[in-house]
């Protein structure tokens, strides 16, 4: 599949390497749609950026042997955060997306001093002196389950942690000694499926996310859409139920306050059991299919991947979500693929660090002055010293 060229392209050569393995130039370039010499001038940047290597050779039918090529994951690396109302997970991440440590600590995001308290679960991590070899941090991505202004003034609106215009992005500036970056926690995601994920694979695609809030992230020719203020994809919004139960962001009806964590268990309770059952799910299930379809009809996405915490329930999700999402879709949508992936705990903050990761090749520069300076960094870091 056709994908730009520039810093974009070294992008997604970086990703092919990332997530397959050691390639040879023609595996690049048939993977990435690509010309050879394309892939050629590339890999040659990248081999001199310390980025790649040539890591051994593969033999042939006849000729010379085929060189392969891997990342160099060791070049940089990042740590992503994601806040929560009630914990904040982080993790250590290489240059290929390796996780080296993950941490998860308590945290009251409604607390007056949640910025400062933020500041000093993230500032010791900067200093990993439990390993000679580590890369240098080249930033920290922060990931909030509100809307952000943009990545590099990272102020924040999150009915869910209390936060109204909150400055986060210059409070942990101020305090920290790197790069920071904040989007909102979907849109990380999003970020993360087309660095290493399916996403490298598709140019047009959906994120949705199901769990304690409901959100989607769009991407639109290869990168993110975030719309006029930063607020594009808040899909648990919706409005589905005239009357329907009150939202955390003041309005009723919308769709995560009937299918969210809360709603779930709130539907539990007045059927009187312990936790939501198959039948829950399935209605549920059903409300969330024809949003999604709703979605699809919309922007005609190549590919929808559902991810978060729900998805572990996904066996009790799937008997009301797919004949609903089927049911609404346009005759010409209904073969559109929804994937499910496999959930863990890291998988938010792994999204928050692909901020800082997919920065170095940022050529539409929507991480702005903070981008310019993880640039600097890396290149900094492969010279020997950093800015």
């Amino acid at each position: 599949m056709p994908v730009p060229r520039g810093d974009l392209t070294r992008s997604a050569v970086l990703a092919a390497l990332g997530t397959s393995g050691p390639l040879s130039r023609t595996d690049i370039a048939r993977t990435l749609g690509v010309s050879p010499a394309t892939v050629t001038q590339i890999v040659k940047d990248l081999l001199a950026r310390g980025l790649v290597a040539e890591v051994e050779h593969r033999p042939s039918r006849g000729g010379r042997p085929a060189v392969l090529l891997g990342l160099v994951g060791s070049a940089g690396r990042a740590l992503g955060a994601k806040v929560a109302a009630d914990h904040v997970a982080v993790v250590d991440v290489r240059l290929d997306g390796q996780v080296r440590q993950s941490w998860d600590w308590p945290f009251d995001a409604m607390a007056a001093d949640a910025p400062d308290r933020l500041v000093d679960l993230l500032r010791p991590l900067l200093d990993d002196t439990t390993d000679d070899t580590a890369a240098p941090v080249l930033g920290i991505g922060v990931g909030v389950p509100g809307s952000v202004d943009d990545q590099e003034a990272g102020a924040v609106d999150a009915p869910t942690l209390g936060w109204r215009g909150l400055a986060l992005g210059a409070r942990l500036r101020a305090a920290l000694p790197v790069p920071v970056l904040v989007e909102n926690d979907v849109n990380a995601l999003a970020v993360a499926e087309r660095l290493y994920g399916r996403g490298r694979d598709h140019r047009n695609f959906l994120v949705v996310t199901i769990g304690r809030g409901v959100g989607a992230g769009l991407v639109v020719d290869g990168s993110v859409y975030r719309g006029a203020g930063g607020g594009a994809g808040e899909f648990g919004h919706f409005p589905v139920q005239p009357g329907g139960p009150r939202c955390s962001c003041g309005n009723t009806g919308c769709l995560e306050a009937s299918v969210g964590q809360e709603a779930l268990l709130r539907a539990a309770r007045d059927a009187g059991l312990d936790a939501p059952d198959a039948t829950i799910f399935a209605a549920a299930g059903e409300l969330f299919g024809r949003g999604v379809a709703g979605l699809i009809n919309v922007m005609d996405p190549e590919v929808v991947i559902v991810l978060g915490e729900g998805t572990r329930a996904w066996e009790d999700w799937r008997p009301g979500f797919e004949p609903s999402l089927r049911a609404h879709l346009m005759p010409s949508r209904r073969g559109v693929p929804v994937v499910v992936e496999s959930w863990d705990d890291t998988s938010w903050a792994l999204g928050a660090a692909a901020l800082v990761l997919a920065t170095p090749y940022d050529a539409a520069g929507a991480t702005g002055g903070q981008g310019e300076l993880v640039r600097a960094r890396l290149g900094g870091a492969l010279a020997g010293e950093l800015p």
